[in-house]
């Protein structure tokens, strides 16, 4: 069986062509991840039957599949780029749930107490980041997209992985923002940011939520900014129940990534069965 030689030279010209490709820094350093775990794991050259035992390997140590589905789609990636095609193999099949566990989605209700929360602690600035990714479903690496000109043109063009699209601000949104960068004096460029005038970042508003969750009564668990962005798609397919207009919304490339925000909780999951009355 054909064998091939992996490198240090090959791994930094997937690199390069990662760059070329425009994947975001986090996407990049996932994939070289990646690609280093499995060169280590090689000895010699690298054969389909490498490649086979390192995914078994990967079961074996007990990766969640949509782990071991993840390293083998870089492992795919490199392959592909070097054109050692014969090198790819499938990922593991995996059954989309029906319903989300109830501990891990944050309810209306939850969110709600997060918000007047942190207007308690006159966190006024944490309290805009949980309305402003609730309110428009971005995500939380696009927040410095939210600048004060696109608050006054009730709009903002978000930039990312390679696509560009349009998120609109509701008037009360953008009514509470417009007194924020008032009284925060901020005349141009992104609203939330910090002491030092740099935006705020995925951990700092991370620790911030978290530090909330006692006296706003909420399981940490579920606090996380990405959490904001499941509730607005969850409201939103209840009221459209158009899965490919939120998919647009949200920036999904792929209406399979869509359907994993709008899966319903086991309550309501039973809730939908038993109405159904279907026992005699």
């Amino acid at each position: 069986m054909k064998g091939h030689l992996l490198t240090g030279k090959e791994i930094e010209r997937f690199r390069d062509h990662l760059r070329e490709e425009e994947k975001s820094g986090n996407t990049l350093e996932k994939y070289i991840r990646d690609v280093m775990a499995f060169s280590k794991f090689c000895t010699g050259t690298v054969t389909k039957d490498t490649v086979i035992t390192y995914k078994q390997s990967l079961i074996d140590r007990g990766y969640a599949v949509r782990s071991v589905n993840s390293m083998l789609a870089s492992l795919n990636s490199l392959f592909s780029f070097l054109g050692w095609h014969e090198l790819r193999v499938r990922s593991l099949k995996v059954q989309q749930p029906v319903f989300c566990p109830e501990e891990k989605e944050l309810t209306r209700a939850e969110y709600e107490r997060l918000c007047r929360t942190a207007e308690r602690r006159r966190n006024e600035r944490l309290a805009l980041i949980l309305q402003t990714i609730c309110g428009t479903g971005i995500r939380v690496s696009e927040l410095p997209f939210i600048t004060a000109e696109a608050v006054r043109h009730g709009e903002a063009t978000v930039s990312l992985k390679g696509k560009t699209r349009t998120v609109f601000l509701v008037k009360p949104l953008k009514k509470k923002l417009l007194r924020y960068i008032a009284e925060q004096r901020i005349q141009s460029g992104a609203v939330f940011v910090t002491r030092t005038g740099r935006p705020m970042s995925r951990t700092n508003i991370w620790r911030e939520m978290k530090g909330l969750c006692e006296e706003a009564n909420v399981n940490p668990q579920k606090v996380f900014p990405h959490n904001l962005r499941h509730l607005f798609a969850r409201v939103f397919y209840g009221i459209e129940q158009d899965i490919a207009k939120l998919a647009d919304i949200l920036g999904h490339s792929s209406i399979n990534t869509t359907r994993i925000y709008i899966i319903s909780t086991g309550t309501e999951h039973r809730r939908r069965m038993e109405s159904m009355r279907l026992i005699i």
